[in-house]
C-alpha cells in the first residue's frame, strides 16, 4: 500500500514549481473543489448520489451563493469533506446510507466508517448501510487533500472527519425536530434513529429528514464523550459480510452495463517493447470478437487489444495472435546477474547515499561481530480479484468504473488519456477483491490502459462500454512489484549486547523516482520508503549506506512498504545478538526500548503474556520467535511457536499484541492482523518469488508463485492494548514483523535465522 507515514503535503513554494496537472493533485481538497471539479449541479448530484427520495444527504455540494438560493445554508468556510449532504443519506424508512470516501478492497472500512459516523449521528446501526463515493473533491483524504486508500489512513484520517460528519447531521436533526415541535433544540435528545422530546414525542429520522436537509449546516458541533460511545468498540460484523459469504457481493469485475464489451490485452514479454509483427486473422475468425487494436501500453511499450462480447472470445483471440514484439535495445533485467550487481554494489567503499553516518570506529575493537548479507526477491501483489477498468464513452465525457484506491488521480490521468476536461470524468469507486498496493500506482496505468482501448474501440466503430480485463498472469508477469533488495550488516558489540557499530548497506530500486511522490519522499537522493523502519526503535550507532539502481523492471508499494524487509533485518539481528551475549530476546528488546518506546513495551509484554512464553513449556521441536515492530504509527509484537518438519517451517501458532490506540471495531482489527500475519507468511515459504529471466518473468499465477495454502494457517491470536488516544493505522502493520518472528524460532532452532526469502527449500 501506499508509503504515507511521513507524507506532508507540499510547501507552497514547491507546489508552485509543480505543472499544472500535478499542482491539482498536490492541493488540498478545498482548493482541489474550485480547481478541478466545479460543484455539482442538484440533479447530477442525485444521480451521482443514487438518491431514493427527499431525505438528508441528497442536498449537493453547492457552492455557497447556489446553497442560498436554494435554501440550503451550508456555512462558507466549509470544505466539501465536512458537508453532511455527500455523505450521509436518510431514507423515509430510516434507512441511513454513509458514503466512504474509501476503497475496501476487504480492510473492511466499509463498515468502520459507518460506525464513526452513527456513533455521532445516535443511528440505529441495523438501518446503517454503506457505499463508495468517487473523485469527487468531497471524498479526498481530509489530511492530505487528495483521493487515497493507503498507508493505513483511513480510520486515522477520516476518525475525526466521521464522527464531525454524524454531528452535524443530527444537529440538523435536532433542529428540525425542534421547529416542528416549536421547542428549543437542547431540550430533545437522540436514540437509535429517533429524536424523543421531554414531554415523550417521538420521531424517526426518515420521517425528519426532508425537513433536516433544509435546515443550516452547523459550522462547529461538540462531540460525544468517549465514554458515552455505544457503537466504536464494539465487535461488529461487517455490512458486507452476509453479501461476501453469500456470493452476493459484486466487485468491479462484475460490472455490466447495457451493450457491453470485453477487452483484453496481448502484453509484450519484456517491459517496455512494441510490437514488430501482427498477424490477427486467426483471431478475427472467432466468434463474438469485434475488434484486434493496437495500443500503447505503460512505459512506452505497445500491446494488442482483442475486444470481444465476452471474456472468452476475447482470451481465445489473444491466444491466436500471431506477435513478433521489438525487444532491441531494451535492458534484460536476470535475477541472477542482479543480485550479483547488487552484491557488487554494496561492497563498494565509498559508493551510494548516506542515510546515517555514525563512527564506524569502534567496530575494529568490538569484542563480538556479525557480519550477515540479506536477500528479498520481487513480489507481486496477486490480488484475488485481477484488475479491471469499465469505461464508457459519451457524448458529454466518460465514467469509469473501478476498483481504485486513487479515483482522483486516476480520474485526471483518464481525462489526460481521453483529452476530456477533468470535470468530464466520473470515476465510481467499486469493491475490490484486494489489491495490497497495486491499486494505487502514481501512474494510473491499468485505468490508462482501459481508457486508451475504449478510445480506440469507438475509434473502430464500436459505440459501447469495454471493460478492461487482466487475467492473473497478465497482471503476475507484467505488473508491478516490490522491488528486489539487498541488505549488507557488519556489526561490532560487546558481551553485554550493547552495540558499538553498526554498518550497514541497502541496495534496492527507488518507488518514488519519477513519481507524484517524488518530492515529497526522496531526500538526499534517498527514497524514504526504503529505509522506513531502519534503526527503530533501537538507538545504535549505524552507518546506513543507499544504492538505487536502475532497471527496466517496474516496482511499487506492495503491503506495508519497506518495512517487509527492514522488519525482517532489524528483528533477527536484534535478536542474533541477544543470542550471541546469551541474553532472552524479550529481556534484551525491553532493555533496549529502555523509558522512550511504551507501546513497543506494551504490545510486546502484552503479547509475551498472552503466548505463555516464558511460562510455559513448548512441545519437543518447537521454539519461540519473537519480533517487534511499528509501522504507520502503529505497534504490532508477535510471539510464535514454530518448528520445522522434513526441514521446512510450520507456523503453529501466533500472538500478537497490538497498539493502535483506540480501535473502532475490534473484529476488523483481528481480521487485519489475521490477514497481514497470513501474508506475512507467505513472504517466507518457498515460491513466493518473482524471477526474470533475459528481462521476462518466470512466473505467472499460483502454480509458481506460491501462496500459503489453508493447511499452513496458524492459529492466530490478536490482543489490543487498550488505548483511548485518536486511532492509528491497521492495514498494514500485522505484516512486517510476522516473518522475522518466524526466523527467530527457526533460529532458536538451528542456530541461524534465514537470511534469504523466501527460505530455501531443505
Amino acid at each position: 500500500m501506499i508509503p504515507t507515514a511521513r507524507f506532508e503535503l507540499l510547501p507552497e513554494a514547491l507546489l508552485a514549481e509543480l505543472p499544472a496537472g500535478l499542482r491539482r493533485r498536490a492541493q488540498p481538497a478545498e482548493a482541489a473543489a474550485q480547481a478541478v471539479l466545479p460543484p455539482l449541479p442538484r440533479r447530477s448530484f442525485l444521480k451521482l448520489a443514487g438518491g431514493t427520495g427527499l431525505a438528508l444527504g441528497v442536498l449537493p455540494l453547492l457552492a455557497p451563493a447556489d446553497a442560498q438560493a436554494q435554501g440550503s445554508a451550508a456555512p462558507a468556510g466549509l470544505k466539501p469533506g465536512e458537508q453532511p449532504s455527500a455523505f450521509v443519506q436518510i431514507d423515509a424508512d430510516g434507512t441511513v446510507t454513509v458514503t466512504i470516501n474509501r476503497l475496501d478492497f476487504g480492510q473492511g472500512v466499509l463498515t468502520a466508517l459507518p460506525m464513526v459516523l452513527a456513533e455521532e449521528l445516535d443511528a440505529d446501526w441495523a438501518r446503517v448501510r454503506a457505499r463508495h463515493g468517487s473523485n469527487h473533491p468531497a471524498y479526498a483524504d481530509p489530511r492530505f487533500g487528495m483521493h487515497l486508500t493507503g498507508g493505513s489512513t483511513a480510520i486515522k484520517h477520516s476518525f475525526q472527519q466521521y464522527r464531525e460528519l454524524g454531528a452535524r447531521a443530527r444537529a440538523m436533526l435536532l433542529a428540525a425536530a425542534a421547529q416542528r415541535w416549536q421547542v428549543e433544540a437542547t431540550t430533545l435528545r437522540t436514540e437509535a434513529g429517533v429524536v424523543i422530546a421531554r414531554d415523550g414525542r417521538r420521531a424517526g429520522f426518515g420521517e425528519l429528514a426532508a425537513d433536516a436537509a433544509r435546515q443550516p449546516v452547523p459550522a462547529s458541533v461538540v462531540l460525544k464523550d468517549p465514554r458515552q460511545f455505544r457503537l466504536i468498540g464494539q465487535p461488529t460484523t461487517r455490512l458486507d459480510a452476509r453479501a461476501k459469504s453469500s456470493g452476493q457481493q459484486a466487485f468491479g469485475i462484475d460490472m455490466r452495463l447495457p451493450g457491453q464489451l470485453t477487452a483484453v490485452v496481448a502484453r509484450p514479454p519484456v517491459f517496455g517493447a512494441k510490437v514488430a509483427r501482427l498477424d490477427d486473422s486467426a483471431a478475427r475468425q472467432i466468434k463474438g470478437v469485434k475488434a484486434v487494436l493496437r495500443v500503447p501500453l505503460d512505459r512506452g511499450a505497445e500491446g494488442v487489444a482483442v475486444i470481444a462480447d465476452g471474456y472468452w472470445p476475447a482470451q481465445q483471440a489473444r491466444a491466436a495472435l500471431k506477435i513478433d514484439w521489438a525487444t532491441a535495445g531494451l535492458e534484460k533485467v536476470d535475477s541472477t546477474r542482479q543480485l550479483a550487481d547488487y552484491r557488487a554494489l554494496a561492497a563498494k567503499p565509498g559508493a551510494g547515499l548516506r542515510h546515517f553516518d555514525a563512527d564506524m570506529g569502534p567496530l575494529a575493537g568490538a569484542a563480538h561481530t556479525i557480519d550477515a548479507e540479506f536477500v528479498f526477491p520481487y513480489l507481486a501483489h496477486a490480488p484475488m480479484e485481477p484488475l479491471n477498468c469499465t469505461v464508457q464513452l459519451g457524448a458529454e465525457g466518460a465514467q469509469l468504473w473501478v476498483g481504485t484506491q486513487m479515483p482522483g488521480l486516476d480520474g485526471l490521468a483518464a481525462s489526460k488519456a481521453l483529452g476530456l476536461k477533468p470535470e468530464q470524468v466520473q470515476v465510481h469507486v467499486q469493491m475490490a477483491g484486494g489489491g495490497f498496493g497495486r491499486r494505487a500506482i502514481p501512474s494510473s496505468e491499468y485505468v490508462v490502459e482501459a481508457c486508451h482501448i475504449a478510445q480506440a474501440a469507438r475509434a473502430a466503430g464500436l459505440q459501447a462500454p469495454v471493460r478492461t480485463l487482466w487475467s492473473r498472469e497478465d497482471d503476475i508477469a507484467g505488473g508491478y512489484y516490490r522491488p528486489m533488495h539487498l541488505h549488507r550488516a557488519r556489526i561490532g558489540f560487546d558481551a553485554q549486547g550493547k552495540v558499538l557499530a553498526w554498518d550497514h548497506a541497502l541496495v534496492g530500486q527507488s518507488i518514488l523516482k519519477g513519481t507524484f511522490f517524488e518530492p515529497m519522499l526522496v531526500k538526499n537522493g534517498i527514497d524514504g520508503t526504503a529505509v522506513e523502519g531502519m534503526r527503530e526503535p533501537y538507538d545504535i550507532p549505524m552507518r546506513l549506506t543507499v544504492h538505487h539502481p536502475q532497471l527496466n523492471v517496474p516496482v511499487l508499494w506492495w503491503r506495508s512498504v519497506g518495512s517487509t524487509h527492514t522488519a525482517y533485518v532489524m528483528e533477527t539481528l536484534i535478536d542474533e545478538i541477544a543470542r550471541r551475549t546469551r541474553q532472552d530476546p524479550v529481556a534484551y528488546r525491553l532493555a533496549q526500548f529502555g523509558s522512550k518506546h511504551p507501546r513497543h513495551r506494551d504490545a510486546l509484554k502484552l503479547a509475551v503474556d498472552q503466548s505463555g512464553y516464558g511460562q510455559r513449556k513448548l512441545p519437543a521441536g518447537r521454539a519461540w520467535g519473537v519480533a517487534v515492530h511499528e509501522s504507520f504509527e502503529t505497534v504490532v509484537a508477535y510471539v510464535v511457536e514454530a518448528s520445522l518438519k522434513d526441514g521446512q517451517p510450520v507456523l503453529h501458532a501466533v500472538t500478537a499484541g497490538v497498539h493502535c490506540n483506540l480501535v473502532v471495531n475490534p473484529r476488523t482489527v483481528e481480521a487485519q492482523v489475521q490477514g497481514a500475519a497470513l501474508m506475512g507468511l507467505a513472504m517466507c515459504l518457498p515460491g513466493h518469488a518473482v524471477t526474470l529471466k533475459d528481462g521476462v518473468v518466470e512466473q505467472g499465477n499460483f502454480h509458481n508463485f506460491q501462496l500459503p495454502r489453508i493447511s499452513a494457517m496458524p492459529q492466530v491470536a490478536v490482543h489490543v492494548v487498550p488505548s483511548a488516544d485518536p486511532p492509528t493505522g491497521m492495514g498494514e502493520p500485522g505484516l512486517p514483523p510476522l516473518a522475522p518472528a518466524l526466523a527467530n524460532a527457526i533460529a532458536a532452532l538451528t542456530g541461524q535465522a534465514p537470511r534469504q526469502l523466501p527460505f530455501a527449500t531443505a
